[in-house]
């Protein structure tokens, strides 16, 4: 079912699917380039969403190691324990980590690109390229 006003995709009871919320949240936060309130992320959010329903999500971002917050008022102000970039490439890991054949994941992955993303992997790769006897630990720095 698709919601017209903000061309979202809901489940049959108009719900988000799962993670989606987590995800507008952790988007406006990064969208707004410093902490926000519960309030502010609310406002922040397509729909309407009731007060606690996003407090409730940041505190368990938050619980998750993916948020950080500090006081402001009665409240706290949350904020992205690491930038979009970081965050994606972490999830990436994970999931290449729990595929049973990593090479046939990666083979699949590259075959997958545009022509203009796998150009600028074979840049990435070239750039970090490391002498020999070093190993792969080194090349985790990007």
């Amino acid at each position: 079912m698709e919601d017209c006003a903000h061309g979202e995709t809901r489940g049959a009871a108009g719900r988000r699917a799962r993670g989606e919320l987590e995800s507008d949240v952790l988007a406006t936060l990064w969208a707004a380039g410093g902490p926000l309130t519960a309030r502010q992320v609310r406002e922040g959010l397509p729909g309407y969403l009731a007060y606690t329903t996003v407090l409730t999500t940041l505190t368990r971002l938050h619980e998750k190691g993916m948020l950080v917050r500090h006081r402001e008022g009665r409240g706290y102000a949350y904020g992205p324990a690491r930038d979009e970039a970081s965050h994606t490439a972490r999830r990436m890991h994970s999931l290449l980590e729990g595929g049973a054949d990593r090479e046939a994941v990666l083979a699949r992955f590259v075959s997958e690109l545009s022509a203009q993303d796998e150009h600028l992997l074979h840049q990435l790769l070239s750039a970090h390229d490391v002498t020999p006897g070093e190993g792969a630990r080194d090349r985790r720095k990007w």
